[in-house]
């Protein structure tokens, strides 16, 4: 059953990854948008390519430092999505299906460390 899960989280971060693409791809040819986009391509892509790292930890804490890099990235890809949509830059809509899947990515991330860092203790 864990390894269910642990598939379904790895396939969220990759449609992530696709959701994500698709924006920068679309965001305007301008300064600010050609910044935002390679932001957002690469924190918004790096947390599946880092979460294949994860499960190849080599310890509890590489796995902890591993799954707090994740996080890192989706905060700010939260940031850069946040960015867009106040300038307008892409589809509302769009951008709030992404921010809303970030947000439930990040919530898992925070519990998953809490959970291991718990775990390290014992």
């Amino acid at each position: 059953m864990t390894k269910d899960i642990k598939y379904d989280l790895e396939e969220r971060l990759i449609d992530f990854a696709f959701i994500i693409a698709d924006i920068t791809e679309a965001l305007p040819n301008t300064r600010m948008g050609n910044y935002i986009a390679g932001q957002l391509v690469r924190s918004g892509c790096s947390p599946s390519l880092n979460y294949g790292e994860a499960q190849a930890a080599e310890s509890r804490n590489d796995f902890i430092h591993k799954m707090k890099v994740i996080l890192k990235e989706l905060r700010e890809s939260m940031i850069s999505l946040k960015i867009i949509e106040k300038r307008a830059m892409y589809d509302l809509s769009q951008t709030a299906t992404a921010k809303n899947e970030c947000n439930q990515l990040i919530a898992i991330f925070v519990k998953s460390i809490e959970t291991a860092k718990k775990n390290n203790t014992k």
